[in-house]
């Protein structure tokens, strides 16, 4: 790295709070402190714009600022300042103890403390200019956390499968039992809503209270050696998805909302929200169809408006 930025500024003694919000400014910024008012970044596009935003904030109160440009041409020289190594252990410890500490009693709970942790990643990810192992290390500790919450909020959840999806004619599935364990939690419910919306809209759904009981004639779902279910790194959904070839507009945005809440990975904007509404109603309607009624009215919602997201514009 080459091309720096460095802000100099000198705010009013009197004017603390000010100086407080500047700090948090640059703070928020990822900026290293060179010397007490001199702060350095890169030199990119947002920083740029961090550092002249704090510059305005100081000009505007009669404070001095200058944001200079500043070389290295060694290109090294100021990296260092700039290793996160400690805050993403920081970050890791707190993952290690909200893990050691999960129980399916306390699951709902600790999606809550994911959420915090997730946003804590993301906001040191976004000063992170010089990423390395740390980074890739939180992102795959916050996955597997994500996924033992999903594993403790749902018992019996069904090991993956390295095996081909074959495609499938709707004609053949219709008027169908359809068979999955009680107490739903995201990817069941979400396969529920696809089979009745989009599959067999008179299909039966049978709550199992364990694998075992699945009838001979019914289609299982969302359970280990299950006619529909985890498929490489496809959740349920997913592989119901590419079974029948649904690609109707805004579903595949459904299916990455599905496959965050059920085993993590890249979080989609809605996620938080929709969890904590599907967790909401989970907590408080006890009898499964009526707790499939209320989750198909939020997924109709969302389908209907990332539909109409993916019109083109006329």
């Amino acid at each position: 790295m080459n091309n720096w930025l460095t802000l100099i500024l000198g705010l009013p003694t009197a004017n603390a709070t000010e100086r407080m919000r500047a700090w948090r400014a640059l703070k928020a910024s990822g900026a290293a402190v060179l010397r007490d008012g001199a702060y350095l970044l890169p030199d990119t596009g947002a920083c740029r714009e961090a550092l002249a935003s704090v510059e305005r904030d100081i000009l505007a109160i009669n404070g001095i600022a200058f944001v200079l440009p500043v070389v290295d041409p060694g290109g090294e020289r100021f990296i260092g300042l700039f290793n996160r190594s400690e805050d993403y252990s920081k970050l890791r410890t707190e993952i290690e103890e909200c893990r050691g500490q999960l129980t399916t009693d306390n699951a709902l709970f600790t999606t809550k403390q994911i959420r915090k942790l997730r946003k804590a990643y993301e906001q040191l990810v976004n000063i992170d200019y010089f990423p390395g192992k740390p980074k890739q290390q939180i992102d795959a500790a916050l996955q597997e956390l994500e996924t033992a919450v999903s594993r403790a909020l749902s018992a019996d959840e069904p090991y993956s499968r390295d095996l081909p999806i074959p495609a499938l004619s709707l004609a053949d599935y219709q008027g169908r039992i359809w068979a999955t364990r009680k107490r739903p939690w995201v990817d069941r419910l979400a396969c529920a809503w696809l089979i009745r919306r989009f599959i067999d809209p008179k299909a039966q759904i049978l709550w199992l209270n364990q694998p075992q009981d699945c009838p001979a004639d019914a289609l299982g779902f969302d359970f280990d050696d299950a006619t529909f279910s985890h498929v490489g790194n496809r959740v349920t959904f997913e592989t119901l998805q590419a079974s029948f070839a649904l690609q109707e507009p805004g579903l595949n945005r459904i299916a990455a909302l599905v496959h965050y809440l059920d085993i993590g990975g890249v979080q989609p904007v809605e996620a938080a929200g929709i969890e904590r509404v599907l967790a909401g109603l989970r907590e408080t309607i006890s009898h499964d169809d009526h707790l499939l009624a209320a989750a198909s009215a939020i997924f109709d919602g969302l389908f209907a408006e990332f539909a109409k997201e993916e019109q083109p514009n006329e």
